[in-house]
């Protein structure tokens, strides 16, 4: 395989040196390896122990339960796309990854990324036929439908950024190219190249508003119908059934959504590079590490 370099010419892939967090003082890699590893260890065991309750326990056989096992197993792969190579970053001062490595962890990244906005929206869904039309649910959510929904989600989710990412992986690099990340987020392997970055940034910018902002639409639009449901009802422990129903899923998506700002501000305010890189890796562990605390209430 060869790719054009910043000279014009075609060459041999370069190679990709993540640069990390680079004012981090070298003398606190070694706990903040420690704090990472033992997060990314809560949330293999968390989620490993969901799976294994949906699994074994018959009454969670349910519509709601299926798609927290979706969820579930969308935070292994999501976290195991980038943590391990961060936990070897910062022990072993492992910066290097291939071409093919770098933009197969950015195209995963992001694919993971999109399969969790879509299966909230799904989530918030299934919540809003079971509260605001209960006699329909078990015509609705039946088993075939639940499949072709959750399907749906990841098919389109592995879609969304292959255009993304066939593009950027066509732009010139420098032999070694120095990456200003923990791993290769799209923005920052764009940022890495002497190509035009601004139709890639534009791109970049135009499919994370779809993957936010419209799953929140119809997040927002779910729970305002739930909303309005609720409020109709006469039973107060109906109420508060309902509000049971809903709140795990609220916190989770309040979570999710909350990860993104903090990644989207330290991305547009005036502030240190280091503020940028560590929003991304707050986007990368928060809702993974927090979601089976969550539904374990």
């Amino acid at each position: 395989m060869e790719a054009i370099t910043c000279n014009g010419s075609v060459d041999s892939l370069p190679i990709f040196y993540l640069m990390g967090i680079p004012s981090l003082p070298k003398s606190l890699l070694l706990p903040i390896f420690f704090v990472f590893l033992l997060l990314y260890l809560l949330i293999l065991v968390g989620n490993a122990l969901i799976l294994l309750a949906m699994v074994e326990e018959p009454s969670l056989h349910k519509p709601m339960y299926f798609f927290l096992t979706n969820l579930s197993n969308l935070d292994l792969l999501f976290t195991t796309t980038t943590i391990p190579k961060m936990l070897s970053l910062l022990l072993l001062g492992d910066h290097f990854l291939s071409f093919p490595a770098c933009f197969l962890q950015m195209y995963l990244f992001h694919s993971f990324s999109c399969s969790k906005a879509f299966i909230l929206v799904v989530m918030a869904y299934v919540r809003y036929v079971a509260i605001c039309c209960p006699l329909h649910y078990p015509v609705h959510m039946t088993p075939q439908t639940n499949v072709a929904l959750a399907a749906s989600s990841w098919l389109i989710a592995l879609l969304l950024p292959i255009p993304a990412v066939v593009q950027t992986s066509q732009m010139a690099f420098d032999n070694t190219a120095h990456i200003y990340h923990c791993f290769c987020d799209h923005l920052a392997v764009v940022q890495a190249s002497c190509s035009d970055t601004m139709p890639q940034t534009l791109m970049g910018f135009c499919i994370a508003m779809v993957v936010s902002f419209l799953p929140l639409l119809l997040l927002l639009l779910s729970y305002a119908c739930i909303l309005a449901s609720v409020l109709c009802m006469n039973s107060q422990e109906g109420r508060s059934k309902a509000f049971s129903t809903c709140s795990s899923h609220l916190m989770v998506v309040g979570t999710y959504y909350s990860s993104i700002a903090i990644a989207y501000v330290s991305y547009k305010a005036d502030l240190p590079l280091y503020f940028h890189i560590m929003g991304n890796v707050v986007y990368a562990i928060l809702t993974p590490v927090l979601n089976p605390l969550i539904y374990t209430l």
